[in-house]
């Protein structure tokens, strides 16, 4: 039961939507300049609503520009002797070449829409259209940058350090196998995708603006970066490890770190070889030492 209302959960990111939705349409209603302007000012809020400021400039830009080529082009297709269906497809074409010719790396949906608008629609002026869809776009657009990057700007630090708690979890698993049964060792995959979750959240953390504590942020940064070399670095041992057909008898020294982590240790554990105890005692006090390396960062 708790699993299906967690799916109905209210999160700050869908209260950050609604408010610049319904902001942006009060503004608009008084200050727009098209018939639509309510549904173009609801649009241009959502897009701006995007996890990190880069990602909500650029949904501004993709708006902007795509409203702007596409009116451009329309005003053009209307100018030639041809049925429109004609210069919709001809428009279509010339969008996404030109798009693809320029660089252009926003999506070419829009301005592709506002051409079948214009071409199927005689009654609209393209560069009015255009001009007032932009206007009316930009408030909403205005009001949820603001409201998303200064009101309530997005932190997902925590989400970075629940990851690394999980990625720990899965550590003391692996080790407790290792310590427990001496036998094959399990492989890396689960700790591997909580490694590519800490890079992704990382790399959303690194493209946020926050304008009121920015010094804040590149100490964090800093600090979140450590966390993910050592994550790295943890990892690469293990899988030396996870490759090893038995792992070897641990030393007295590293039994005891395990079992102060609350790792459960066997009694004693057969040598495999000379070698094999080498190996395994030396990634094993490397892991142990960078997962105290790791949870420092984090404050654990």
């Amino acid at each position: 039961m708790q699993k299906i209302y967690s799916r109905f959960h209210i999160g700050l990111r869908t209260v950050k939507t609604v408010i610049a939705v319904v902001l942006s349409m009060v503004i608009v209603d008084s200050y727009g300049t098209t018939d639509s302007k309510l549904v173009f000012a609801m649009l241009g809020a959502m897009a701006a609503m995007q996890p990190t400021f880069k990602d909500s400039l650029e949904s501004c830009l993709t708006q902007i520009v795509g409203v702007l080529f596409g009116g451009v082009m329309g005003a053009l297709l209307r100018m030639l002797p041809v049925p429109q269906l004609a210069a919709t497809a001809l428009g279509l074409m010339l969008v996404i070449v030109l798009y693809n010719a320029l660089r252009i790396r926003f999506s070419p949906s829009l301005p592709c829409f506002i051409v079948v608008m214009v071409c199927i629609t005689p009654s609209v002026a393209p560069m009015q259209y255009a001009f007032g869809r932009v206007w009316d776009s930009a408030i909403g657009l205005a009001v949820g940058m603001l409201i998303n990057t200064l009101v309530f700007p997005y932190d997902n630090s925590r989400m970075i350090r629940k990851t690394v708690e999980n990625l720990d979890r899965e550590l003391l698993r692996f080790m407790e196998k290792m310590a427990g049964y001496n036998a094959v060792l399990p492989d890396v995959s689960a700790m591997e995708k909580y490694m590519s979750d800490l890079t992704s959240q990382l790399n959303i953390f690194s493209r946020q603006k926050f304008f009121t504590r920015a010094r804040w942020q590149s100490g964090k940064l800093a600090e979140l970066r450590r966390c993910e070399s050592y994550a790295r670095e943890l990892i690469a041992h293990l899988e030396v490890l996870s490759v090893m057909k038995k792992a070897g008898a641990l030393n007295e020294e590293n039994r005891e770190k395990l079992k102060a982590i609350g790792t459960l240790v066997c009694e004693s554990s057969e040598s495999v070889s000379a070698e094999a105890d080498l190996i395994t005692n030396y990634h094993v006090s490397q892991i142990l030492r960078l997962r105290q390396e790791l949870l420092s960062q984090i404050g654990v």
